[in-house]
């Protein structure tokens, strides 16, 4: 006499919550193409430049960055070729921003 009802929110994604780079920051989208080791990351990103990001430490040790992540960087000031990684996206966390159409088409691969 049970019948299998799917409940009301399987159908429905769950909405959640993603930090964004913040253009007014100087914030972009870049993908970790190649670890260097030291701390040291060649990535490429949004604008189309490719640059020589370091991960701070209070990040290296919560969060650990792999070929083809998705990540925040922020560009130096003094040298545009060089950046700091603020923050790495799950590949669930990609995956969501992609279908929302979030990412720019330059490093949309998720």
């Amino acid at each position: 006499m049970y019948q299998n009802q799917a409940s009301p929110h399987s159908e429905e994604e769950e909405y959640i919550r993603l930090r964004l780079p913040r253009r007014n920051q100087k914030e972009i989208f870049a993908i970790a193409e190649r670890l260097m080791g030291g701390s040291r990351i060649h990535v490429i990103c949004s604008d189309g430049k490719a640059r020589m990001a370091r991960i701070p430490g209070k990040m290296k040790r919560s969060a650990r960055v792999r070929t083809g992540d998705l990540l925040i960087i922020k560009p130096w000031d003094i040298q545009d070729e060089k950046a700091d990684v603020l923050y790495r996206y799950t590949k669930t966390q990609s995956k969501i921003l992609s279908r929302r159409r979030l990412l720019p088409e330059e490093l949309d691969v998720f």
